[in-house]
């Protein structure tokens, strides 16, 4: 099992992972690392405002939500918070569908905000476009 996790910022994650090292790709804005239970499984984590969010302190890398393996044979559950990992409960399949759908329900919530925000920019960019005579 993997305790801890160090960070690990690359341009490109390599093809060949170490164990206890969350390797985070900016540029693409995602998160890699072995599972924790130590299967030996890569786990993909998309970073983002509908996916999962990373923030180090000293060093210690902390990535909010939990990461649920479901697909995974190992099925593990944990968080890695500074730097640790966390064991979570096993989720069962009803747990996992609901999470999920609220999962898709939050993400479809933030894309309809984001849309209606961006109009409102773009009728308001238009509007001033119409008045200088741009």
């Amino acid at each position: 099992m993997i305790e801890e996790f160090r960070l690990a910022r690359v341009q490109y994650v390599p093809k060949t992972l170490e164990p206890g090292v969350l390797y985070v790709a900016d540029e693409f804005d995602i998160a890699v690392h072995l599972c924790a239970c130590g299967c030996g499984s890569k786990v993909t984590t998309p970073l983002g405002p509908t996916e999962w969010r990373l923030t180090e302190q000293y060093g210690q890398p902390t990535l909010h939500p939990s990461v649920g393996n479901w697909q995974l044979p190992c099925r593990s559950h944990y968080l890695i918070t500074s730097g640790k990992t966390r064991w979570a409960g096993q989720w069962s399949e009803e747990q996992i569908a609901a999470g999920r759908t609220a999962e898709e329900q939050r993400r479809e919530a933030f894309y309809a905000q984001r849309a209606r925000e961006r109009k409102w920019w773009v009728r308001l960019w238009n509007w001033v476009r119409g008045l200088i005579g741009f």
